[in-house]
């Protein structure tokens, strides 16, 4: 899909659809005397994602003009205008729709970028591996409308990059285990990293042996399948060189999760491939940072394995010494990411990472305490916190600040080991991320537990069904902000 900016006025546009959100209990801009009476009539309400398909309105060039509702004005924000893009896109798809201007509600670098963003997330479709394909049906052009503006050339190459590359994410977390094994998975990396100028470098499970990742091999010792850890890295030079951060991107890369030992239920089990959506965040993530050129040092680690209950598989009441040293006691096999980020962590800090972001599937605690509206984010450092969640607003990727104090260590307690690999019944995020914390130490660290939100059930009016990209965007703005 070619993606511009249209500068013309929006009764000159020339475009097989012209898009226009509508607030509710406002008129949308009146170009002719038909939209005015829908609204007033109440056939157009304006409600959230509403949709309104005219024809052939007098005093329009466009062929068509769709109406979206965007909901209350005081409620609307750069979340609900990339809906709005993603439905108007997927709605006007369905009708075979080739060319789409759409107008927000204002020109604001922001809203441009918001709705460049939504429209490639809106128009990806997972049927990759479908022999009936909807290509007929593919948006060839979309632009948006907005002022003359050089700094806006600026939002729309950004902007186009980074929805890019979370659809890159969404492609590789959609893959089958038996196509994305974790040796493909480090080999998509590599691709990509020599496409656009990444130092990559593949550990294989000599290396890791002799390192001493205990964790993250135990999880994998069930498996035929050699587990991998993926090390990208991105170098700005010249003056950067000597910055005094450098970004560490941890990913958990789980290609399939049987859960191991402690098997799951076979309900839903073939979601399990999604388990390393993480780990696509954040090569995708690296991917979008090579092209933008940041001045800030970032190197993304992808621990990759599969969770298998074979032969050689780690048992409940394992214990496993991580490369930091510590002794972890495998009570239940089925919480493994934990323990590939637990090495992924310790060795980010020994390449020099001086601040961390890791984003995994972690738990399903986090699901019942969240749902699938927000990621739990959970932070050690105040700074880094608020860094995070302001890039996740600025992005629209919903987060909410989940609890990390030390009353929770009571819940990780084992009379054989230094940790268990799971707490109690309670809290069970929570102990969680306060067991990956133990390994983070003493850097700088956020977690991002997506998993209630990298998946969808259901398509949604602005998504596909399936992967969302979480956090592509969230890691990107991390980045961009903090060297702008």
């Amino acid at each position: 899909m070619l993606v511009s900016l249209d500068h013309r006025p929006i009764e000159n546009i020339e475009a097989d659809a012209l898009v226009i959100p509508a607030f509710e209990g406002e008129r949308p801009p009146c170009f002719t005397e038909v939209l005015a009476e829908l609204f007033d009539s109440g056939e157009i309400s304006g409600k959230a994602l509403e949709m309104t398909l005219l024809h052939r309105l007098p005093g329009m060039q466009a062929r068509r003009l769709l109406v979206v509702g965007a909901g209350k004005r005081e409620r609307f924000n750069g979340v609900e205008l990339r809906k709005a893009a993603g439905a108007a896109v997927r709605f006007l798809k369905s009708k075979s729709v080739r060319q789409i201007v759409f107008a927000p509600p204002d020109g604001a670098p922001a809203s441009v970028a918001a709705s460049i963003e939504g429209a490639i997330a809106g128009e990806y479709e997972p049927d990759r591996y479908k022999s009936q394909k909807n290509g007929d049906k593919a948006i060839e052009q979309f632009a948006v409308a907005a002022p003359e503006d050089a700094a806006l050339k600026t939002v729309l190459h950004r902007s186009r990059i980074i929805a890019e590359c979370q659809n890159w994410a969404r492609d590789m977390v959609n893959e089958p285990a038996n196509r994305l094994t974790p040796s493909e998975m480090a080999e998509r990396a590599r691709v990509m990293a020599a496409e656009f100028n990444l130092e990559c470098e593949v550990l294989d499970r000599d290396r890791m042996q002799q390192l001493g990742m205990g964790a993250l091999l135990g999880v994998a010792a069930g498996s035929a399948e050699p587990p991998v850890l993926v090390v990208l890295r991105y170098r700005p030079g010249g003056a950067a060189d000597g910055h005094p951060v450098h970004l560490g991107l941890v990913g958990k890369g789980v290609t399939f999760d049987t859960g191991g030992i402690s098997i799951k239920p076979s309900d839903n089990m073939e979601k399990m491939k999604y388990d390393m959506a993480g780990g696509a965040a954040a090569i995708a993530a690296m991917r979008a940072i090579a092209q933008l050129k940041p001045a800030l040092p970032v190197t993304a680690v992808v621990p990759a394995a599969e969770n298998m209950p074979g032969s050689r598989a780690q048992r409940p009441g394992d214990i496993v010494t991580a490369l930091s040293g510590k002794t972890i006691e495998v009570l239940n096999t089925d919480a493994e990411g934990r323990l590939l980020l637990a090495d992924a962590l310790a060795y980010a800090r020994h390449l020099g990472c001086t601040h961390l972001v890791d984003a995994a599937t972690l738990t399903g605690a986090i699901v019942v305490a969240l749902g699938h509206m927000n990621v739990g984010l959970f932070g050690s450092d105040e700074k880094l916190t608020e860094r995070v969640l302001n890039a996740a607003c600025v992005t629209g990727e919903k987060m909410w600040r989940m609890p990390l104090e030390d009353d929770y260590k009571d819940y990780l307690k084992s009379a054989f080991a230094d940790l268990p690999n799971v707490g109690g019944r309670w809290g069970g995020a929570i102990s969680a991320a306060m067991f990956l914390k133990e390994f983070a130490d003493p850097a700088p660290w956020v977690h991002l537990d997506i998993a209630g939100t990298a998946w969808l059930d259901d398509a949604k009016p602005y998504l596909a069904k399936g992967p969302t990209g979480v956090p592509v965007r969230t890691m990107v703005q991390l980045v961009l902000d903090w060297t702008e």
